[in-house]
């Protein structure tokens, strides 16, 4: 008979906590770093408010899995902030398996690719498994009931901000949004992004930004109190969509060691390409081309770090012959708001390299062609039809990443276990 198992989250705690909470009469959890003994107020599915101990000598059961209610407690970054009681759940599972603990997620805030390592990529995609399994249910989640997530974008977006907010509603969360702080905002007024992100993490419980310049993500998460994901940082980095992109390799090649990865289009100022050199040199034998017009080469900066970890790249002109190579095509939009007054420089640089039927025709039956969109005239659309054709399921894989990200981040937890899908919504 299976035996019927409180499961309860720990969020990732940065202090020591050992009083318990006492919140409008109801009890919440008793945790410390060192202390996995667990309170539960809900009477239904708890014995009495009492620590919660297995009651056959046979169970081993993990202490670190998802709650479907309210959070109970805020301490991130050493905070400890009563909320509402806490919601504990009753799963049925097979005393016979045995559970490992779950592992903490570290991360407070996703601002740059480098953070990441290869672990920790293995765990979230595992979480994006899982949430497309959600998305596919028309009843979706309530796990992130109660949270608030506020999109703060200086700059136009579509797929990132929207992938965002559909993220955080189908996880059962609600959304403040702002689309082109940059005109609508205080910002215009003089107000300075510290001063904004003071403001707004007092109306939320995770920002999502995307900002004009370099570096304002770090700026943000220094100054924050809760969680910040860059969204994009002008010509810096856009973590998220690494993700999304390395994530979408992985199901549509079915591996990431020893692929070879043609980047394309606009490389000394696309941030996406920047983002997923960083993440693909976690990865065993990669091989990356570069493959641009001679004003927008990758900057030495990413050679540089390539070189470092060990990862082959090589320059090319002939985009023929490195499709022919590649497993992954990936291109980019030559991005004319970032070439200022020098519309001469851009008009030089478009146009160069196109994907169309001539190179899916010297591409591998396997390979797939990405883009992070949105795209102009570098991707004909008679390409769309080839199943190789993967930018727009790329996309959607967006959507899968980004719950995975609002769960970890504001849960604070995943499972690394085989056997984790017993544990999991």
């Amino acid at each position: 008979m299976p035996l019927k198992v409180v499961l309860l989250t720990v969020m990732a705690s940065s202090s020591t906590f050992s009083a318990w909470a006492l919140n409008g009469g109801l009890l919440v959890p008793k945790v410390s770093r060192n202390n996995s003994e667990f309170i539960c107020n809900d009477l239904d599915c708890c014995v009495k408010r009492t620590p919660f101990m297995p009651t056959s000598p046979s169970a081993h059961v993990s202490r670190s899995c998802v709650f479907p209610g309210a959070k109970a407690i805020d301490w991130r970054r050493g905070k400890l902030s009563p909320k509402s009681g806490l919601q504990c759940k009753a799963l049925e599972v097979d005393t016979k398996h045995s559970f490992s603990l779950g592992n903490k997620f570290q991360l407070e805030d996703v601002i740059e690719a480098q953070q990441f390592d290869r672990d920790t990529l293995t765990a979230i995609f595992e979480v994006a498994l899982e949430m497309e399994k959600i998305e596919k249910n028309s009843a979706g989640s309530q796990i992130l009931k109660g949270y608030l997530m506020a999109t703060l974008f200086y700059e136009p977006s579509t797929r990132t901000r929207l992938s965002f907010e559909s993220a955080m509603k189908r996880l059962g969360g609600e959304v403040l949004t702002t689309e082109n702080a940059r005109e609508f905002s205080s910002a215009a007024k003089g107000e300075t992004l510290e001063d904004t992100i003071r403001t707004v993490q007092g109306y939320s419980d995770i920002i999502v930004m995307r900002h004009f310049e370099s570096g304002a993500a770090r700026r943000a998460a220094t100054t924050a109190s809760i969680p910040i994901i860059n969204a994009g940082d002008g010509p810096g980095q856009h973590p998220t969509q690494a993700l999304l992109d390395v994530y979408t390799i992985q199901r549509e090649i079915g591996k990431l060691d020893g692929i070879k990865v043609g980047l394309v289009g606009d490389l000394a100022y696309g941030r996406t390409v920047r983002s997923l050199a960083y993440l693909l040199a976690k990865y065993k034998d990669v091989k990356i081309y570069f493959v641009s017009p001679e004003v927008v080469k990758m900057k030495d900066d990413i050679k540089d770090y390539l070189t470092s970890r060990g990862v082959e790249w090589e320059e090319s002109a002939d985009l023929l012959e490195v499709a022919s190579k590649c497993d992954v095509v990936y291109q980019t939009r030559i991005q004319r708001e970032r070439f200022g007054e020098r519309i001469d420089l851009y008009e030089e640089a478009r146009g160069k390299y196109i994907v169309n039927l001539d190179v899916l025709n010297v591409m591998q039956k396997h390979a797939v062609v990405m883009h992070p969109l949105p795209r102009l005239d570098e991707i004909t659309v008679d390409v769309d039809v080839d199943p190789r054709a993967a930018y727009f399921r790329q996309a959607k894989n967006g959507l899968y990443i980004r719950m995975a990200l609002l769960k970890l981040l504001l849960l604070g937890v995943f499972i690394l276990d085989d056997e984790a899908n017993l544990l999991r919504m």
